[in-house]
């Protein structure tokens, strides 16, 4: 009972401590990691509406949910895009967010 006891607490830590980010980030915190940052804009200025689409990892071993620019523009009600920014939130690479944000009109 001893040794798979161990073993799961390996199997958590080792993600959590190994310094690899379960969430794509520009920059990563080892223990906590919580950013926001922009990746993409079109020549549009208009930004009125505001949609976002997020997928979350737990362990780094599994991860659900739809980040994409589609579906954080169906969020927002959006069919012209301004610009696309990314949010980032990982703790202790347990728990994991990425998320999708997009504004235009």
């Amino acid at each position: 009972m001893k040794l798979v006891l161990m073993l799961i607490a390996v199997c958590i830590l080792t993600p959590a401590l190994s310094g690899c980010p379960i969430v794509q980030s520009p920059a990563a915190g080892g223990i906590y990691t919580e950013l926001k940052y922009g990746n993409f804009a079109t020549t549009s200025t208009a930004s009125a509406k505001e949609g976002k689409a997020c997928v979350q990892s737990i362990l780094g071993l599994v991860a659900t949910g739809d980040a994409s620019i589609a579906a954080a523009k169906a969020a927002g009600g959006i069919t012209e895009v301004s610009y696309v920014d990314h949010y980032a939130k990982s703790i202790l690479g347990i728990v994991g967010d990425w998320c999708t944000i997009v504004r235009g009109r």
